[in-house]
């Protein structure tokens, strides 16, 4: 009996040191996936933030309808500050530093722009859905462009009238959002519908009087959006109200952060509410209308790169809004390089953006869906 009793006590003993060590092995094997995903997001942290920018730059003079070897290229820019002999084509000199610079430079301004735009505006409504677009900027930009085009103006001010009209329409929606004083920020999307509606209907009575052989399909292809056509000048023309805009965001990127939380709490964090998100709407109105007025209307930037970038950095407006920078601009790139790429003729950027955004939009909302579940 008592041998009995020993060996029962042998194999309860066993049984809880079996058990305990399979409740490490279990224990290693579900911290195990967590460390090895938090070492993956650091890499591809690492990727989007510093790799993939310079890869998608350097590869965009490259490639083209005129392709450029890297050792030539190399070469090509190498001659710009050491005194080495020619071994290349002029046309290739040209293609690079006359037509594909100023382009790449445009691409990452305007894709930088939209983003920290459309970021802003996110956090500023608290609403993820918000693109740069819901004030009536683009709206404004595109009926001043097609009134100048009507007009039989040049490029600088076609420009010029995208801008202006930009910031009028925006500067309309402002004023008749004070009319709801309560809630200040659906005054805003309200007042943002209609005078975005009402510029889109101006719009419409001037293509419906333009001229089909001449002016008609100059405004369309303007409101398609695309960079064929940027030069030097565009880009330092832009880059101004661009900084402008963007450095006070960036600054106040922390105050952002207390706006997604509401107003209550950030008025008890001592943040006047209504100062703040006139100073965002005024930045974001900026960033947003010069690059409308060089690019024409290029849709989805705004509202896909702050989610991927929240997807890989997380809702922090202090790490959110550099990284939605960056990411944007080499978005925008690598976007234009498919519309010189895919086709025999150029495809506008506005109708690649919603091609490749629309669907990958869905993605994201089945995404997060999966993730609730």
């Amino acid at each position: 009996m008592l041998a009995f009793l020993k060996l029962a006590l042998c194999l309860a003993e066993r049984l809880t040191e079996t058990r305990q060590e399979n409740k490490m092995m279990l224990n290693e094997h579900t911290v195990q996936p967590k460390s090895s995903q938090k070492c993956w997001k650091k890499v591809l942290k690492f990727f989007c933030f510093f790799v993939l920018p310079v890869l998608v730059f350097l590869l965009s003079f490259m490639i083209g309808k005129y392709p450029i070897p890297p050792k030539e290229f190399f070469q090509i820019v190498l001659s710009r500050f050491v005194d080495i002999p020619a071994t290349w084509e002029p046309t290739a000199e040209g293609a690079l530093f006359r037509v594909r610079l100023p382009r790449v430079l445009a691409a990452m301004l305007v894709g930088a722009a939209l983003s920290v735009a459309g970021v802003s505006y996110q956090g500023m409504f608290k609403n993820p859905l918000v693109s740069p677009d819901i004030l009536g900027a683009s709206a404004g930009a595109g009926f001043g462009a097609s009134l100048a085009i009507m007009l039989s103006l040049g490029n600088a001010q076609i420009q010029m009238f995208a801008f202006v009209f930009s910031i009028v329409a925006v500067a309309l929606v402002y004023l008749l959002s004070n009319i709801m004083r309560n809630n200040q920020a659906l005054g805003l999307v309200l007042a943002g519908m209609l005078i975005g509606n009402l510029f889109s209907a101006f719009l419409s009575i001037l293509k419906f009087m333009a001229d089909p052989n001449d002016k008609l399909p100059t405004i369309t292809f303007w409101l398609m959006g695309g960079l064929s056509s940027v030069t030097y000048h565009d880009i330092v023309s832009v880059a101004i109200p661009i900084a402008a805009g963007m450095i006070p965001l960036f600054l106040l990127r922390w105050k952002i952060n207390l706006l997604t939380f509401g107003d209550e709490e950030a008025k008890a964090m001592g943040i006047n509410t209504r100062l703040l998100r006139f100073v965002v709407i005024i930045c974001a109105t900026l960033v947003t209308a010069a690059s409308v007025s060089i690019s024409g209307m290029i849709g989805w930037v705004g509202l896909i790169v702050p989610h991927l970038a929240r997807m890989l950095v997380g809702p922090n407006y202090k790490i959110l809004l550099p990284t939605t920078i960056v990411m944007g601009a080499s978005y925008l790139l690598l976007v234009d390089n498919l519309a010189r790429m895919l086709a025999s003729v150029e495809i506008p950027l506005g109708i690649l953006t919603s091609l490749v955004g629309a669907p990958f939009f869905l993605f994201l909302i089945l995404h997060r869906r999966n993730e609730r579940e």
